[in-house]
């Protein structure tokens, strides 16, 4: 069946080279409350609902452990909530500054719109947060036809499929078989398999990798290769269809 639409993620996919925001504002909390998450456990979770993601990493075994022993007992919701206040705020005053396209997005955009191709988009952020990282990017040059946040299905954000279907509606698409959802975590993989849509996930600047552009630049080919075969085993364990490199390689799975 032909493309009809392309459904992007943004932080990480589209904007935000290595998905830096979020890791930091997270990072800030879990340290106001005492603990020191790494890298690894802070970006695990990433692409989905924010509340979702405080959550999940509180579930974390040494998370949890390290809550119940400074705090003399075990999270709770209330918790979660006033940890996800504090993150919206933090959140919410560096976004503006995280919001630059990565490389390649604008030619790419203007390719599938060439090709009568609809872009539209899911997030983890809020409607709130995507006002100031919708309004940066387009200052940029980039502009999706849609964007849906989990605000606008029930808070019932990724991995469940309905930001896709959402997007799928506002888009006039006339099937699942007619999309293509691109995103760098394995949230963004899950929720593309769990809609029904081919589903592709990007390395370079992706939450996945974790790297800076400067830092993936510095790679020799050997870490690179390293790195790419990392990443890629990850997204195709969690049922992609494919892996790009960059995201201009969306355009080598369009049907036309």
């Amino acid at each position: 069946m032909k493309t009809e639409a392309v459904i992007f993620d943004w932080a990480g996919t589209t904007v935000d080279y290595g998905c830096f925001a979020p890791v930091q504002a997270f990072m800030e909390i879990f340290k106001e409350y005492g603990i020191e998450p790494t890298m690894e456990e802070t970006r695990k979770p990433m692409g989905m609902l924010k509340w979702d993601h405080i959550k999940t990493m509180l579930q974390m075994e040494r998370i949890g452990d390290e809550f119940e022993k400074i705090h003399g007992r075990k999270f709770n919701d209330g918790d979660v909530d006033k940890m996800h206040e504090k993150f919206t705020d933090s959140l919410l005053k560096i976004l503006n500054r995280f919001a630059e396209p990565k490389d390649y997005v604008i030619d790419t955009v203007n390719a599938l719109r060439k090709a009568g191709i609809k872009i539209g988009s899911t997030t983890g952020y809020t409607d709130k947060m995507m006002e100031i990282v919708v309004s940066e990017a387009e200052k940029a040059g980039y502009k999706p036809d849609c964007f849906v946040s989990p605000d606008s299905t029930n808070h019932m954000g990724r991995p469940y499929p309905y930001m896709i279907f959402r997007n799928m509606e506002m888009l006039k698409v006339s099937s699942v078989s007619a999309v293509i959802k691109v995103g760098d975590t394995i949230s963004d993989i899950k929720e593309g398999k769990n809609a029904g849509v081919f589903t592709v996930g990007v390395i370079e600047g992706s939450s996945e990798a974790g790297l800076t552009k400067d830092e993936y630049n510095s790679l020799n080919e050997q870490e690179r290769l390293k790195l790419i075969e990392k990443v890629t085993d990850r997204y195709k364990q969690a049922g992609a269809d494919a892996v790009i490199t960059d995201i201009c390689g969306v355009l080598d799975y369009i049907v036309r």
